[in-house]
């Protein structure tokens, strides 16, 4: 059974203007999401910037959600890294806070071999009891997880259970899925391809526009799942400029800014990323007045 199904946010992490984690914000955002039906919070991923937080930090903001939420959706832990030892430390005190899952990018600048790939992810998945997904990214880890390295470690690691797929590579997915016979929860990792990755067998979506519009972003994947595939396709097709716009630069720069346009003052992000360009924020404005939600 798969950890969730539907819209799982890339949940943004807001900080105060002293640079720390706005923690009091953070519970607000956990609120709006839960309200707007979004089907799982994911915490501390790329848009969570946990590339910038501190250890200390990170883990506890993953405490901090998980007792937000309360078990009323799952929660699922970024906890990867390129170095194995942490991606294990990092899971298994998410598994002690409460998370449902983990989330766990391949291991960036190493460029890991296929086997180094699979005993990296056996060795963290082997150190906890809870369900993990692997984040196939490599424009962001300069590598690629095979169709075949992952459907292998599905069958055999038991609770490597799925995959975030944010490769793009529509092929190769559906290799994946046919490889697997089904037998891998594959997400969606870019909220462009929602309806298409669906209609290969995804089970939903891990989303970055969900953080501005959780309701929409929602009904996307449950009319698809309804058998309402053209107000899924419309969803889809209206969000595609505010989409673009959202990353017009990298993420999560134009989604923070798009949040404080929509007075929920997440703050800015941490460098080395910096506030987004006014000509972009002219474009960002205008997508998200168009779609509805400025």
């Amino acid at each position: 059974m798969a950890i969730f199904e539907g819209a799982g946010v890339a949940l943004v992490t807001p900080f105060a203007k002293t640079g720390e984690i706005n923690y009091e914000k953070l519970e607000e955002l956990v609120e709006e999401q839960i309200a707007g039906g979004t089907d799982c919070i994911v915490a501390m991923g790329t848009t969570g910037e946990s590339a910038t937080t501190t250890e200390e930090e990170h883990l506890q903001a993953i405490r901090f959600i998980c007792q937000a939420v309360k078990g009323r959706v799952p929660v699922i832990a970024g906890t990867g890294s390129n170095c194995t030892r942490t991606a294990v430390e990092l899971s298994v005190e998410a598994q002690e806070a409460g998370a449902d899952g983990v989330l766990l990018v391949s291991p960036y600048y190493n460029k890991a071999t296929q086997k180094g790939l699979k005993a990296h992810f056996t060795a963290v998945a082997e150190a906890i009891k809870i369900p993990a997904i692997l984040y196939n990214i490599p424009s962001r880890t300069g590598v690629n997880i095979a169709p075949e390295t992952i459907a292998e470690l599905c069958r055999d690691v038991k609770n490597i259970v799925g995959v975030k797929e944010a490769s793009g590579d529509f092929g190769a997915i559906a290799t994946l899925l046919n490889l697997s016979d089904g037998n891998v929860d594959v997400y969606s990792g870019n909220d462009d391809q929602v309806v298409p990755m669906l209609a290969l067998g995804a089970k939903g979506v891990i989303s970055v526009l969900s953080n501005v519009a959780p309701r929409e972003t929602h009904d996307m994947c449950a009319e698809f799942f309804k058998g309402n595939v053209e107000a899924s396709r419309a969803i889809q097709l209206k969000a595609m400029p505010l989409i673009k716009a959202l990353f017009c630069e990298v993420n999560p720069i134009p989604v923070k800014a798009a949040m404080n346009l929509m007075g929920k003052d997440v703050g800015e992000p941490r460098l080395p990323l910096t506030v987004m360009e006014p000509a972009h924020q002219e474009i960002l404005k205008k997508a998200m007045k168009d779609f509805g939600i400025l």
